[in-house]
């Protein structure tokens, strides 16, 4: 029945969307030749010894690069082909329907949360957000709330609110096709699972597919300009992944 309803909106949605609408180079290769140079020497100096403390401080070190290469092959290889492919069919106005779409679903999540929390007014500002986004806003697909309202989203999950009343993350754990986590994270993946209504759907693993699908068609790019300042892959999105975890907690 859900999906039955989700592809109606998903056609009336794109035939809406239709409707409406070699300078120093040189130069620079010096500097990188010589930056190059300065890197190799601190390397080999100190490299093995800051690779030593790594690994003492992160149990799963050895894993973590391994699955972070998994995911990073499994993500330049077949869901940024796919999802470029999905990209060029589907309209870039109605896959930012479908993200609010799936964004609106996952407002129990942000309810139980937020009041999880003690934020009671943020919690009510979501439900004023899904109660309007629910009717004039086509069932999600398009945000009057924030638009017409000035209603901001609140997005809390079960991992946030463990780090908010003091459960420290963790070790570091990189899942499989999800990228980086920690054990704190992992773990509220359960309880997030458990007020997710698309997880009682019978298409519940199909539509979470398609959910990963289409928000990777709306940030093509993204993840290689991210990693090409990386020196080593896995230390670089761990410590992103850490930092960003804890600045969404403290808000």
């Amino acid at each position: 029945m859900l999906r039955n309803i989700f592809y109606i909106l998903l056609v009336g949605s794109i035939l809406f969307t239709g409707c409406a609408s070699k300078t120093n180079i040189q130069t620079a290769t010096v500097q990188n030749e010589v930056i190059d140079d300065k890197t190799s020497e601190f390397e080999d100096e100190f490299g093995s010894e800051f690779e030593d403390e790594v690994q003492d401080d992160d149990l799963l070190y050895g894993y973590n690069v391994a699955m972070t290469n998994f995911n990073d092959k499994f993500y330049t290889y077949v869901l940024n082909p796919v999802a470029s492919g999905y990209s060029k069919v589907i309209p870039k106005g109605t896959r930012n329907g479908v993200k609010n779409f799936f964004h609106n679903l996952m407002y129990p999540i942000r309810l139980v949360n937020n009041l999880l929390q003690g934020k009671v007014i943020n919690a009510t500002e979501e439900t004023g957000r899904f109660v309007i986004n629910t009717t004039i806003g086509f069932l999600g697909f398009f945000d009057p709330a924030k638009d017409c309202f000035d209603l901001d989203k609140h997005n809390e999950d079960f991992g946030q609110t463990l780090g908010y009343w003091g459960v420290g993350s963790g070790y570091h754990i990189v899942l499989p096709f999800l990228g980086s986590s920690n054990m704190r994270d992992m773990f509220s993946l359960y309880p997030n699972t458990i007020v997710n209504p698309v997880a009682y759907s019978n298409e519940g693993m199909e539509l979470t597919v398609y959910e990963k699908l289409n928000y990777a068609s709306l940030h093509q790019g993204e993840y290689e300009e991210l990693k090409k300042d990386s020196v080593e892959l896995y230390p670089f999105l761990r410590d992103i992944y850490e930092q960003r975890r804890d600045k969404l907690i403290e808000e």
